[in-house]
């Protein structure tokens, strides 16, 4: 819990919001930041390149918000990396990365910072919940099976009734709402751009993270709104199907190494049959197609190192 007696000088949070062509979206967010109750941040939007007149209409309703602007699409992990950046040469001590389809609770910053302090504590996240369904979890972040790497939150679709509200060391902490130390991505770097445009970036910095020894925190007294899957394209479609199967194949074969892929393999393997029968049945032929477009590309790719 927070002290009532706070620090009279609050690390300083800079809030780097990656938008592209979701311009309602991103103006509740920053609603939802401007009622924050964390007295030491900033928010910066990174635009990737919009064509809706987002960053116009930011400009408009909040003309102090600093706006990055890039004429391309830079993808999640190269739009963010330019705000990290740009934050870091600015002196951040913490970076709060934050999807633009979200809304965020007035104490979220007050509680992630609470729990920010053991120099071992890298990255925490908050609860986090779907929107459309606001007392629904869509993500208490995850542990790492030991035998096959499967990535389990097992939060995901629980309904809350109290069930986590425990602060929980992580194995991954998803993406959309991470608060990160200066300390950990000097260690370990940013996001890395081979993942673009989206999905798996998140968890292979939280692997990456893990093994340089530090450690994810799920603060779940935080708490966060996510409209799902908005950027993919949403939940099914075959751009979401492609970039979630290709993007998983390049995380395996960076992080897999040695006797593990006699594991590893036949369970991926098993569970891609598993994914294209749910795609047969539910009539998503164009999904199921670009599903498997996606696991040879990421076969065909060069290896992430």
């Amino acid at each position: 819990m927070i002290s009532d007696e706070r620090p009279p000088n609050p690390a300083r949070v800079d809030v780097v919001l990656l938008t592209w062509n979701q311009r309602e979206d991103t103006l509740e967010c920053l609603r939802s930041l401007a009622r924050m109750s964390y007295r030491s941040y900033r928010v910066l939007i990174v635009d990737n390149g919009s064509s809706d007149g987002t960053a116009e209409a930011i400009r408009r309703e909040f003309p102090r918000i600093e706006v990055l602007r890039s004429e391309m699409n830079l993808g999640f992990s190269g739009g963010f990396n330019a705000g990290l950046r740009h934050a870091l040469e600015d002196g951040a001590e913490y970076l709060l990365v934050l999807n633009n389809d979200t809304v965020v609770a007035p104490n979220l910053l007050d509680e992630l910072m609470a729990h920010s302090a053991a120099s071992d504590v890298g990255m925490l996240a908050p609860k986090i919940y779907y929107s459309n369904d606001p007392g629904r979890i869509w993500s208490v972040g995850g542990r790492r099976s030991w035998w096959n790497y499967e990535m389990i939150d097992t939060g995901n679709g629980q309904h809350d009734r109290g069930q986590w509200e425990q602060v929980l060391e992580r194995d991954y902490l998803v993406g959309c709402a991470i608060l990160l130390k200066r300390e950990l991505l000097e260690q370990v770097g940013l996001f890395d751009e081979r993942f673009s445009p989206i999905y798996y970036e998140d968890v292979d910095l939280c692997l990456r993270a893990r093994s340089a020894g530090f450690r994810l925190l799920l603060v779940p007294s935080a708490k966060l709104w996510h409209k799902v899957a908005s950027s993919g394209g949403g939940v099914g479609s075959p751009r979401e199907r492609y970039l979630m199967a290709r993007n998983s194949v390049l995380l395996f074969r960076k992080h897999v190494r040695g006797w593990r892929w006699l594991i590893v393999f036949p369970y991926r393997f098993g569970s891609a049959i598993k994914t294209s029968l749910r795609l047969v049945l539910a009539g998503r032929f164009r999904s199921l197609i670009a599903y498997w477009k996606g696991v040879a590309d990421g076969l065909q790719s060069e290896p992430p190192s």
